[in-house]
């Protein structure tokens, strides 16, 4: 199977499809005249803005929600698996798919809002929504949400229990069974509460633990300063192949640093556009900009946190790709979290393994809570108008059983399988954003008149000849005058 499974991400993750999506998000870029620098201040401010709803959340939770799905095990042992096969210079390449992708970002959640609808009482939406009713292919969007909900239910949760489970095991010899029970009994707490106790549950969870992880990994640059020039440097020597050590593997700096920076990040993925969706604003353009900041959130901030963690610590292997390593600090220590956890004791004896196995509990286990956040509203989807609930049930049994799985399974298949679900969604998506561009371009165009015209931008589908946007047609006049 692992064979099998290999040989797949072969061609979903080849050479071709990932300089595909550097270039969409490049494009995408130039299109909306890099939005992701023009509108820096104006995205800060509109993730503090507005309330939740009966039918929908703050921006500010439907943010954390998407950064609960963003914020995972990739940023800890995603980071490290990314310098450990393609050496310091696949950090500069998380960067840069960051930086584009956070258009690309911007694009899907724009459009996830553009198209949600309002179902069973609370605003639904995401690709399988704007596929259908955009390009009008329902085929086609079902095919998204089948793939989304098994890569989402079933492929992707082992990942973050998996990594929550060794880093457990590292720091505390606890053992990944217990782990496992731990894991489902308080994911179970929490997903049958339903999105809003998600939600509530996000936005305290996700910002502090965040700003923890930061805030450790600037006291071990302080402490390290001295080797901030050299860490630059070699960050982006390797990354153009100018450095002798790490120079003949720029190829697999760019795979890596593309790989694991898409599955840290996730723009593009379709993933953060189902949180978008339930956000309750007056203008798509407004949550498709907090959106592109939560992308920069995820890989600027806690990515490059552990990147200069191991970096300035050279706490760190990376691997040869004709066998052996290039670089070898760390005998017996599988790229992972270990790596982080020997930095951090390297500056802080004894805190190291303890803090990266908490941090990674907690970024790993909202990452599961925000991916049956997703895997529900595919649910959604797929049973509109019928009864849900017992599929409702079935999906919350299946995701725990799966993260159990996860917890007590080998990492490597762990990985492979989630980079099988995590590709398969990305080739859908990024093929239906790029049909679909023009209306997420229309509603950016008639935000920033609006706002020049000093007005707080109200969103029009009719007057900008967006069809299929029903929500904005019928029901948006209608929930306002109720709430006031």
């Amino acid at each position: 199977m692992e064979s099998f499974v290999n040989s797949l991400n072969g061609i979903l993750w080849s050479a071709p499809v990932i300089y595909t999506l550097l270039g969409v998000g490049l494009i995408f870029s130039i299109m909306t005249r890099f939005l992701q620098v023009r509108h820096i201040k104006e995205m800060v401010r509109l993730m503090f803005e507005g309330k939740s709803s009966k039918a929908g959340v703050s921006s500010f939770q439907a943010l954390t929600i998407a950064l609960s799905g963003r914020v995972g095990t990739g940023n800890i042992a995603g980071t490290a698996t990314a310098i450990a096969m393609g050496g310091p210079g696949a950090v500069f390449w998380m960067w840069a798919i960051a930086f584009i992708g956070a258009s690309s970002a911007f694009v899907e959640s724009t459009l996830a809002q553009i198209y949600k609808v309002k179902q069973d009482g609370q605003y639904r939406g995401g690709p399988a929504y704007y596929i259908e009713k955009g390009i009008g292919i329902k085929w086609f969007a079902v095919l998204f949400s089948v793939s989304a909900l098994l890569a989402m239910s079933v492929l992707m949760p082992g990942i973050q229990a998996n990594s929550i489970a060794s880093g457990l095991n590292n720091a505390f010899g606890m053992s990944p069974v217990i782990t496992g029970l731990i894991i489902v009994l308080l994911l179970g707490l929490i997903i049958f509460g339903g999105v809003k106790r998600i939600a509530t549950v996000a936005q305290y969870v996700v910002p502090f633990m965040a700003l923890a992880y930061i805030l450790v990994s600037l006291i071990i640059v302080i402490m390290n300063l001295s080797e901030l020039p050299g860490v630059i440097k070699l960050i982006f020597e390797s990354a153009f192949a100018l450095d002798s050590a790490f120079g003949g593997i720029v190829g697999m700096a760019i795979s890596w640093g593309v790989k694991r920076g898409i599955y840290s990040n996730e723009a593009g993925q379709g993933t953060g556009a189902h949180a978008a969706a339930a956000a309750e604003v007056s203008h798509p353009a407004k949550q498709g900009l907090v959106q592109a900041a939560s992308v920069y959130i995820d890989t600027l901030l806690v990515c490059s946190a552990t990147a200069f963690m191991i970096l300035f610590t050279g706490m760190y292997n990376t691997a040869n790709p004709d066998g052996g390593f290039i670089t070898e600090n760390l005998k017996g220590v599988e790229a992972g979290p270990g790596f982080t956890q020997a930095a951090v004791d390297t500056v802080l004896p004894g805190f190291g393994a303890g803090f990266v196995a908490v941090a990674l509990f907690f970024f790993a286990f909202t990452t599961i809570m925000a991916y049956y956040y997703m895997a529900e509203t595919n649910i959604a989807y797929l049973a509109r108008g019928k009864n849900s609930k017992v599929a409702m049930f079935l999906l919350k049994v299946v995701i725990l059983a799966a993260s159990f799985w996860g917890a007590v399974k080998t990492a490597e298949l762990a990985w492979a399988l989630g980079d099988v679900g995590l590709g398969i969604m990305v080739w859908i998506n990024m093929i239906a954003i790029v049909i679909l561009a023009k209306p997420a371009l229309l509603a950016l165009k008639d935000y920033e008149e609006q706002k020049r015209q000093g007005l707080d931008p109200v969103f029009n589908s009719k007057k900008l000849g967006i069809k299929n946007a029903d929500y904005w047609e019928t029901e948006y006049k209608v929930d306002k005058e109720e709430a006031s």
